[in-house]
């Protein structure tokens, strides 16, 4: 007989993170690579961490009145022209259709990159009185930029996302809208991810095409790295101008409304992927986990061991959680590395002796502690450990990004730590473009992330030039 072949490898994260990082995607079956360069295909198990990450969003967005709409997928090219930043912003990402069927399209379509052009259309057509505003709507789709770097759920061509976009009588109301929903961001990173993140405001420079101001939410991965989570865009009446969007007021004058979008996408998954994962592979936060327990029968082939499992699975389903019962016939040395691997946060085993004992055993993903515990009881134990797993990582997260940050007061100081010391960098900034390129440019790839809505006055002067500074920014790498 063939000897059973345990869980592969995965590259340790200190020896190679990316390649820990392309090892745990693979093997704990979220994607797998396509025909096509830069798209993925999304596998079963990696789709239902998005399900289940769009369900909660999904709610959020609702309870403060959003509705969800659809675009189309095509955008004429006339129509992205018409707002100036926001086409030059994305023209070198654009894929272009040029033959629809077999003849030349007398217009080229664009494959939305975003989709502030399509919904500026419309609203066009269904904006006409102060009755109409606010209009909340919010998009689930795909989106493809020509990417020339590509990971799976980092950077990819096509990628699956929602993009909110509202419009507001007044500029308080969008103004608003824009800071609010970066909470939601905020909330749902912490709440349900169990990522703790920095939130603040892009730089001019960093912001996107076509904004007026852009808000972001940076978490920061294992290695120090950060990851743009998500970011939201206040427009004031750049777009609606561009497109003669125009309503009537209460005080009978025709005014231009104020725009908002704002966006996360599959990227979240390798954020919590890279947040909380280990050497072992993913540790997934339990609120979207596909498997929140798993059930591991010890001896299952003896009498009574397989029924007793099955009325535990029936009992948690009965409770609302995520269960799997694993009865193949792999070894339980091999199901324990299998389910480490893939992130399940509790591990439940039971066999003969647990059952005269009217026990189970408790295994949390994060510590591997055992808990013995009492089956009359089951339904709590168990939701005690999730919440146990999911505070654990948020703590975790907290402490990483509480040692990775540090503080530069000069130049010298801040080359000094880029250098040595992977993670985000506090320093202050002039405000001009010229010091953000040098700093990136000396540094090879340091970039602003933020500027923090909590600043703290660390010097009067910038870190790059010495001139008096304008903001505290938080400096670091990103993927």
């Amino acid at each position: 007989m063939a000897k059973e072949k345990m869980v592969e490898q995965i590259t340790s994260m200190e020896e190679d993170f990316g390649q820990w990082y392309t090892d745990v995607v693979k093997k704990a079956e979220l994607v797998d690579y396509s025909g096509v360069k830069g798209c993925m295909i999304i596998r079963p198990y990696g789709y239902a961490i998005w399900e289940n990450i769009q369900k909660d969003l999904d709610a959020r967005f609702k309870k403060l009145g959003h509705e969800n709409v659809y675009m189309p997928m095509f955008i004429p090219e006339s129509l992205l022209q018409k707002e100036k930043d926001h086409v030059e912003g994305f023209a070198p990402e654009c894929a272009v259709v040029t033959i629809g069927g077999q003849t030349q399209l007398a217009e080229r379509l664009i494959v939305r990159p975003t989709s502030e052009t399509l919904f500026c259309e419309h609203y066009k057509d269904i904006i006409h009185s102060y009755r109409d505003l606010p209009k909340l709507y919010n998009q689930w789709c795909n989106v493809v930029r020509w990417e020339k770097t590509t990971r799976p759920f980092l950077r990819t061509s096509e990628f699956l996302w929602q993009e909110g976009h509202t419009m507001h009588a007044t500029e308080e109301e969008a103004r608003q809208e824009t800071l609010q929903m970066l909470k939601v961001y905020e909330d749902f990173y912490r709440e349900t991810l169990a990522i703790p993140a920095i939130t603040g405001q892009k730089t001019e420079k960093e912001k996107f095409a076509g904004a007026v101001e852009t808000y972001t939410i940076e978490p920061m991965m294992h290695n120090g790295v950060a990851l743009q989570g998500g970011t939201t865009h206040y427009f004031g009446t750049g777009f609606a101008e561009a497109f003669d969007i125009t309503f009537t007021d209460r005080d009978n004058t025709v005014k231009h409304p104020h725009q908002t979008s704002w966006g996360v996408s599959t990227r979240m998954i390798g954020a919590i992927i890279m947040a909380h994962g280990d050497n072992n592979g993913l540790i997934l936060p339990p609120r979207v986990a596909p498997i929140q327990v798993v059930i591991i029968p010890a001896a299952q082939h003896k009498e009574g061991v397989l029924e007793a499992a099955n009325a535990l699975k029936d009992k948690l389903l009965d409770a609302g959680l995520r269960v799997k019962l694993d009865d193949s016939d792999n070894s339980a040395g091999w199901k324990f590395s299998q389910y480490e691997m893939k992130g399940v946060p509790v591990r439940l085993e039971i066999g003969p002796r647990d059952i005269a004992n009217n026990s189970c055993v408790l295994v949390s993903r994060v510590t591997r502690e055992k808990k013995f515990v009492s089956l009359d009881n089951i339904e709590a134990e168990v939701q005690a450990m999730l919440d146990q797993v999911h505070n654990e990582l948020s703590a975790r997260v907290e402490q990483n990004l509480a040692e990775k940050t540090f503080v530069a007061r000069n130049h010298e100081e801040f080359l000094d730590i880029a250098a040595n010391h992977p993670g985000y960098i506090k320093a202050m900034w002039c405000g001009e473009t010229a010091c953000e390129d040098q700093l990136k440019d000396e540094t090879g790839g340091v970039k602003s992330r933020c500027i923090p809505f909590n600043e703290e006055k660390l010097s009067d002067v910038c870190a790059c030039c010495g001139k008096p500074a304008k903001h505290m920014v938080v400096w670091g790498r990103q993927y």
